[in-house]
């Protein structure tokens, strides 16, 4: 299995450390970092206490764990964070955040596990080709399976 190495910093001594969960999943937790309460359709960056400097050529993706909504009624509001190389490279101020929108009022703890992040290489050079048509037949259209 391939090793990187990402540098990282504390900002919190009140959360976990990073780690993976042995055999569950290649995705690590994120923690809140404060104390929120959030009142129904109110918007916060909840601040995750951490920075990290990522290996060249990596992107990381934050989404949402499965258990968010349910236990703290927030959906994350860009649907996924991407965050590149460049965030974090040069400065611990660069911290991880996720921006949540409020469907009920809820109050989020420090150390709560709230978010999930993985790294992917970035994808190679892609050259578009216009043809006028790509032949085959259709599948059903968007949003289906090919069947009605």
């Amino acid at each position: 299995m391939d090793k990187e190495t990402i540098k990282i910093t504390y900002l919190s001594d009140k959360i976990d450390r990073l780690e993976y969960i042995e055999g569950k999943s290649d995705w690590i937790d994120l923690r809140c970092a404060e104390e929120v309460i959030l009142k129904k359709g109110e918007f916060r960056l909840i601040n995750l206490g951490v920075s990290m400097c990522l290996p060249d050529g990596y992107e990381m993706i934050i989404a949402p764990r499965s258990s968010t909504f349910k236990n703290f009624g927030i959906i994350q509001t860009n649907s996924i964070g991407v965050v590149d190389e460049s965030y974090g490279k040069n400065s611990s101020d660069d911290v991880l955040m996720m921006p949540v929108l409020a469907m009920r009022d809820t109050e989020i703890h420090i150390n709560d596990r709230i978010c999930q992040f993985r790294i992917q290489k970035h994808q190679p050079q892609i050259v578009f080709e216009t043809v006028e048509a790509r032949g085959g037949q259709a599948r059903g259209g968007f949003g289906s399976t090919g069947k009605n």
